[in-house]
């Protein structure tokens, strides 16, 4: 890394004679010195002409990054060669603020966060004798820039096992890098862990969920402080922060029995909803998945088509009250072609349909977010931790240890 050595001269007028206030005068001449501008001096000092008409050497600072093309991703160091740092104050083109700590001795200066790719900086430094400085520089900009989606949406209220949810447009290779900026706030100090994964679309995501299912009326934050972090290689730079948060809803849990077929409804803990229902066919692909399974999306009515899933042209309907519970196309939704079915064999194509009433109900008190407990043998495997957020088929032992930090 250069260091740029930035120096500054004296403002203050020439010192009055000795005889007033000698000692007093020098300390003086010395904290205003620091007060010209420090906009990337070099060379040999000039000498200041002090009250016993002897040179004085002028008072410098140390910025560890200078010029215009300077290196992002590093964190600002400001030295001070004499006396004391006050305060230092490093603001970004956009005025984003780095904040930061004067070392014990008040030597040095450091930033808590690093500087972004792509933005100018103007640093100002204050003795403890009053006296100031200045100096600027500018990163380079990010030749290629990551990006990310967020779920759940801002300011929305979720169901019980709603996670936070980070799918990013770039690979993350520095994964602790980025995953040590990810801060989650909770009103209730519940406990969590962060978990990557390869997302169903294939881009790197990371999940936060709690231990066990949210409490209602939780309030939760997330603080992704990414500005000036390096996604590694092919992944580029995030050059912004992001923020969202979301209220946790009451407490329901839908419990689907693929033996019994049945779909009921808790709250509470007390059933308030149980229909009839029939899931996927058993034996082959068209069976249902079981394990847990998190409402993804309330999409009322869609064109669903059999080859989109890879079940070649076995039907192509539009489909009434559909709730998504995983990306590989399993939905809870009305199916009154089946009805034959409901209650007595699981005969669908995989997904848990219901009379048009029956759905209708589920659908007006369903929360995205609640999570639907799929128990039975007539299952073709446990709903994966990608496949929409199966994150609560895994253990905590096991969900924790996908955490680039463990």
């Amino acid at each position: 890394m250069s260091r740029s050595r930035v120096h500054t001269y004296p403002s203050a007028p020439p010192a009055r004679p000795r005889h007033r206030r000698g000692r007093r005068a020098a300390a003086t001449a010395g904290a205003v010195a620091l007060a010209v501008a420090l906009a990337g001096c070099s060379g040999s000092a000039p000498k200041d002409p002090g009250a016993d008409g002897k040179g004085q050497s002028r008072t410098s600072i140390t910025v560890s990054l200078r010029g215009k093309q300077a290196k992002a991703g590093e964190p600002v160091r400001v030295t001070l060669e004499s006396g004391r740092l006050d305060q230092v104050t490093v603001v970004g083109s956009g005025g984003e603020k780095l904040d930061g700590t004067v070392s014990a001795d008040g030597r040095s200066w450091a930033s808590f966060r690093v500087a972004a790719p792509g933005t100018a900086y103007a640093v100002e430094a204050r003795d403890d004798e009053g006296g100031t400085a200045r100096a600027e520089f500018a990163t380079a900009a990010a030749e290629k820039v990551n990006k990310l989606a967020l779920a759940p949406g801002r300011d929305s209220t979720v169901g019980i096992a709603q996670p936070l949810s980070i799918v990013f447009d770039h690979p993350v290779r520095n994964k602790a890098a980025v995953e040590r900026q990810l801060k989650v706030t909770t009103s209730d100090d519940t406990r969590g862990s962060w978990g990557w994964m390869r997302d169903w679309s294939g881009k790197d995501r990371v999940d936060w969920r709690p231990r066990e299912y949210w409490k209602p009326g939780t309030k939760v934050t997330l603080d992704a402080r990414l500005n000036g972090v390096d996604s590694g290689a092919d992944g580029g730079w995030f050059v912004r922060d992001y923020r969202t948060g979301f209220t946790v809803g009451r407490q329901q849990v839908v419990k689907v029995d693929l033996d019994n077929h049945r779909l009921r409804l808790y709250r509470d803990g007390v059933r308030v909803k149980d229909v009839p229902m029939s899931a996927g066919t058993p034996g082959g692909e068209k069976a249902s998945w079981r394990g847990t399974a998190v409402l993804m999306a309330k999409e009322g009515t869609i064109n669903m088509r059999s080859e989109t899933v890879g079940l070649g042209d076995a039907y192509d309907k539009m489909v009434d009250f559909s709730m998504r519970l995983t990306w590989s196309g399993m939905y809870a939704h009305a199916a009154p072609w089946n009805a034959a079915y409901f209650g007595s064999a699981n005969r669908s194509s995989g997904c848990v349909g219901m009379s048009d009433a029956d759905a209708a109900s589920i659908y007006a008190e369903v929360r995205v977010g609640d999570p639907f407990e799929i128990t039975g043998g007539d299952a073709k495997g446990t709903v994966a931790v990608n496949n929409g957020y199966g994150a609560w088929n895994l253990d905590w032992t096991e969900w924790r240890a996908k955490s680039a930090l463990r």
